[in-house]
C-alpha cells in the first residue's frame, strides 16, 4: 500500500436515475477537487428501489451506468467505486446488486455481487426483501491497484465478519463497504461494524452511505465513515440526510505500523 487521500460520497439518491447520476458526478468532481485519489460511491447511487418506483434501469456492465461512470473516472484520473448499482443477469428477472472499480483511464478492474441479501422485518423500520429483487452474489473480490489491494463488500455484508476475514486472507489492506443502512439499524450499529471490521482486519475502510428520505418507507442513516486499522475515525459526515463527502488521507506507514505493534492477523489459529 501507499499513502493516498480518499474521499467517501453521501448521497441523498431516489428513482430518478439521471437526478442520481449528474449528483454522483457532482460529487466525484468536488472529491477530486479536494485531492482524493480514490472517490466511493455509496450503495444504490444511480437508482434506489421506492414503492411505486417501478423496475430499475439495469444493464450489463457495458450499460449506460457503468459507461458513464467510467467516462468521468477517466476524465477526473481517479479511482472510482461504484458502490452499488443493478446489474442485469440474462435470462432473470431478478438482477445483482453489484460493486465496480473504476481506474483512472476508465477500465474496470473489479466487479463484485452482494453476497448477503438484506431480508428482514424491522419493528421500528421498513420491511425489505432483497432476495425479491436481487441474486446474491457467490465471489469474494479484491482488486490490486498501485494504490493497495482493496476488499469489496456491500452494505448487509457487514454483519458477516468472515467475509472480511476472506478479504484480508487475498491480502486486503483497504475494505471499502458502500451503503444505505436503514436509519434505525444505522444509529444502533453502523459505527460499531464499521470500526469492527476494520480493528479485527487492521485494514483502512471506507464506508460511503446513503442519507435522508427516499420515499415509502426508506429512510438511510448516511454518517459515511473512513476509518483507520486502530479502529480511529480519520473522516465522518456527520449527518442523516445531507450529501456531502468525507475525505481523509490514508498513511501507509500507520497501517504497517499496526500491524506491527499489534500482530493479531499472524496470531490466528
Amino acid at each position: 500500500m501507499r499513502s493516498f487521500r480518499a474521499a467517501a460520497v453521501q448521497l441523498h439518491s431516489t428513482a430518478d436515475m439521471a437526478r442520481n447520476l449528474e449528483r454522483a458526478e457532482h460529487w466525484v468532481r468536488r472529491a477530486k477537487e479536494s485531492g482524493a485519489t480514490l472517490v466511493a460511491l455509496p450503495e444504490n447511487f444511480a437508482w434506489i428501489r421506492v414503492p411505486g418506483a417501478g423496475e430499475p434501469p439495469s444493464g450489463g456492465l457495458d450499460g449506460e451506468i457503468v459507461s458513464r461512470m467510467r467516462a468521468l473516472a477517466r476524465d477526473c484520473g481517479c479511482y472510482l467505486l461504484l458502490g452499488g448499482f443493478p446489474e442485469a443477469v440474462p435470462g432473470e428477472l431478478r438482477v445483482y446488486n453489484s460493486s465496480a472499480l473504476i481506474d483512472p483511464a476508465g477500465e474496470l478492474l473489479a466487479v463484485y455481487r452482494k453476497r448477503h441479501l438484506f431480508d428482514v422485518d424491522l419493528p421500528e423500520g421498513p420491511c425489505i426483501r432483497e432476495s425479491d429483487f436481487n441474486l446474491p452474489g457467490d465471489e469474494i473480490v479484491c482488486a490490486d491497484t498501485p494504490l493497495g489491494r482493496i476488499g469489496l463488500a456491500i452494505c448487509y455484508d457487514l454483519r458477516f465478519c468472515e467475509h472480511f476475514r476472506a478479504l484480508v486472507d487475498l491480502g486486503a489492506e483497504l475494505l471499502c463497504a458502500p451503503a444505505a443502512f436503514t436509519a434505525p439499524t444505522g444509529r444502533a450499529h453502523w459505527h460499531v461494524l464499521i470500526r469492527a471490521r476494520a480493528i479485527e482486519n487492521q485494514c483502512f475502510a471506507v464506508a460511503p452511505g446513503q442519507a435522508g428520505f427516499h420515499g415509502g418507507d426508506r429512510h438511510s442513516y448516511g454518517h459515511s465513515l473512513i476509518v483507520d486499522p486502530w479502529g480511529e475515525i480519520l473522516a465522518e459526515l456527520d449527518s442523516e440526510r445531507d450529501e456531502g463527502l468525507a475525505v481523509a488521507d490514508l498513511d501507509a506507514v500507520r497501517l504497517e505500523q499496526v500491524r506491527r505493534i499489534l500482530p493479531a492477523l499472524r496470531h490466528r489459529r
